[in-house]
């Protein structure tokens, strides 16, 4: 059997946070996924912190994954990163060793962005390791929609891109929507680049917190780091108009959850400084797992009014627990809950009122889909993993 090696930079490079970003998870489930697979066969690979590449020790990864897992679960980030020096006995241990001889021609797959800006680098670790080379991309949003990125980030993200075409033997993408994005990418590379659609797993949500939630209103759930292209502010609008029309005990609470991002001065000063909003939005930016649960079970909606997407996990992990979702009507937010969310235009302000006041009473619409509900099916990482095993079979 060949061997694979798993690049877990991403994982290391978060050793001081409490909490995981998509981008982590979906980094885990690959080390858990292709664990299952290939058992000793897989090798765990980075590049360090401190600059230097090779092998992780496999016990200590894996003992590494274990700690990681057991914070998200518990902890909340609420007393911001771990400090250098509680973290430096992981550091030392993590410390990458010399990559063994005699392995033929393993295959390196890595599902993070990480360092693919260097070219360079990403072709000095392949030569090392005489490897094949397979990469998930997650999305082009930086390069498609420019305007939602940091100043920088579509250059960025083009660079990623180009390494990917120049290095990849096969692609991993999470939608049929990325695909469609990063086919250019191939065609101008003149290489032979398998592509592969997997869509992302539903993640297993945490047991919830016992505390109930809330003052006996409903809430609605916004998951996702505050940045531009998630159109927060569709819903702060809407949130302040109905505070403004309607009895304070008749307006639903919204609670936002996630960690504030870039460009994002009129979203921050609404959430900051709009009095008609503090008795009705709550914002989470740290947040355990199992509160989490809490929030998204008991909410009457999640609520994702996004410009862009490469996929839409939280729809998933929404609709996988019979919560409903209401959604903006683009293409990777089908892929992912084909006919069960109610979905709205990105920029139809009256549409997403009348679907929050009918699921804040459980009206018709909370009715029609809640009997759609049972029928949805919940993209997998055996399935996903299935691909994989696949994909890289194909290469082997």
């Amino acid at each position: 059997m060949t061997a694979v090696i798993l690049d877990i930079s991403r994982l290391i490079s978060r050793v001081r946070h409490h909490t995981p970003s998509g981008v982590d998870r979906v980094e885990m489930a690959y080390a858990r996924g292709l664990q299952r697979l290939y058992g000793d066969k897989l090798a765990f690979a980075a590049v360090h912190p401190t600059g230097q590449y090779g092998r992780i020790d496999r016990a200590t990864a894996l003992a590494y994954l274990d700690e990681l897992e057991r914070r998200w679960t518990s902890e909340d980030g609420s007393s911001g990163q771990r400090s250098i020096a509680s973290v430096l006995p992981w550091m030392i241990r993590l410390l990458p060793k010399p990559i063994p001889a005699g392995e033929g021609r393993p295959i390196f797959v890595q599902v993070s962005p990480h360092h693919l800006i260097d070219r360079a680098k990403v072709a000095r670790k392949l030569t090392a390791e005489n490897a094949r080379f397979v990469c998930m991309v997650h999305d082009l949003i930086p390069i498609e929609y420019p305007e939602y990125a940091r100043p920088g980030g579509a250059e960025l993200h083009a660079r990623r891109m180009d390494t990917v075409a120049a290095f990849a033997d096969a692609v991993i993408v999470n939608s049929a929507a990325t695909g469609r994005s990063f086919q250019p990418w191939i065609e101008r590379s003149g290489r032979e680049i398998a592509t592969h659609v997997a869509l992302l797993g539903t993640e297993r949500m945490a047991l919830p917190e016992e505390t109930p939630q809330g003052d006996g209103r409903p809430w609605f759930v916004c998951l996702g780091t505050i940045e531009p292209r998630k159109n927060h502010l569709l819903l702060l609008h809407l949130w302040r108009e109905l505070a403004q029309t309607l009895p304070p005990e008749r307006v639903p609470r919204l609670v936002v959850i996630g960690r504030r991002g870039w460009e994002n001065e009129q979203v921050l000063d609404m959430l900051d400084r709009c009095p008609a909003l503090a008795p009705h939005v709550e914002e989470v930016a740290g947040c355990s797992d199992r509160r989490l649960a809490s929030l998204v079970r008991g909410a009457r909606a999640l609520l994702m009014p996004s410009f862009a997407e490469g996929f839409g996990m939280p729809i998933a992990e929404a609709l996988s627990v019979g919560v409903p979702v209401i959604c903006s009507d683009i293409p990777a937010h089908h892929e992912v809950g084909g006919e069960t969310p109610d979905y709205a235009g990105p920029l139809d302000g009256a549409r997403w009122k009348t679907l929050v006041l009918d699921h804040a009473e459980r009206g018709p619409a909370w009715q029609a889909q809640a009997a759609r509900l049972p029928q949805w099916q919940a993209p997998t990482w055996d399935d996903h993993m299935g691909l994989v095993e696949q994909a890289l079979a194909r290469l082997a």
